[in-house]
């Protein structure tokens, strides 16, 4: 199923033998627009058997302290977000790193932050993966973070291709071991230079933000 706000497919997880759904969202600016979404998830969701997974850029917070700066958010602005998920059987995903995953690249007085960002899962998506995790990564090249969720590793074939992973990891290090290090390091930073921005979004705690995105994409293009 597709619409011009969401793409549904349906895959095969081999490692559990089994079919799970996926939705990925980008939703409307408007609240009016975004009502044909939420129609097109309650839809799916009246006859959803199978794990299903949920996630996007849903452009609606679910809560008012999910955003800083910029005008109030008011109970009506995301009522009808709260009430689809609710509807359609969906959970939202704890995550690490920061609360927000979007900023409107502003600094002082003008400068929000809003969690417009998330993952779902039902009920059966969550007992056939129960050790998801979420994590909001760095605002790198774009004014949205990307969301990476990892999932809990279930069987020997699993475990035999993780071992190849290992061991292609450590020729790796081994030939690019000094960018790897400096890109790890970097991460490090640009977290906590987007942490103090968030607390205090100063024009100098930007320009400090924005040398340092720009140093790890540096080393971002000579690791490709």
């Amino acid at each position: 199923m597709e619409t011009d706000q969401q793409v549904t497919v349906k895959l095969f997880y081999h490692d559990i033998g089994q079919h799970i759904m996926m939705t990925f969202v980008y939703a409307k600016c408007s609240s009016t627009d975004r009502i044909e979404l939420w129609d097109s998830l309650y839809y799916m969701a009246s006859d959803m058997e199978l794990p299903w997974l949920v996630g996007g850029d849903f452009n609606v917070l679910l809560h008012e302290s999910e955003k800083i700066g910029g005008l109030p958010v008011h109970p009506p602005e995301y009522e009808d977000f709260a009430a689809c998920i609710n509807s359609c059987g969906l959970f939202d995903q704890d995550y690490k790193g920061s609360p927000y995953t979007w900023w409107n690249r502003r600094p002082n007085s003008e400068c929000i932050f809003k969690r417009l960002d998330r993952i779902f899962l039902n009920l059966p998506f969550q007992n056939i993966l129960p050790s998801i995790e979420v994590e909001h990564l760095i605002k790198t090249g774009s004014d949205h973070a990307p969301l990476l969720m990892t999932c809990e590793e279930h069987n020997t074939n699993f475990n035999k291709l993780k071992k190849v992973k290992v061991e292609i990891s450590k020729w790796s290090r081994d030939i690019f071991g000094a960018i790897f290090k400096q890109i790890a390091m970097l991460e490090d930073i640009v977290k906590i230079k987007e942490q103090l921005f968030e607390d205090e979004p100063t024009i100098e705690n930007r320009i400090v933000l924005q040398k340092c995105q720009s140093e790890m994409k540096k080393y971002l293009s000579i690791e490709e």
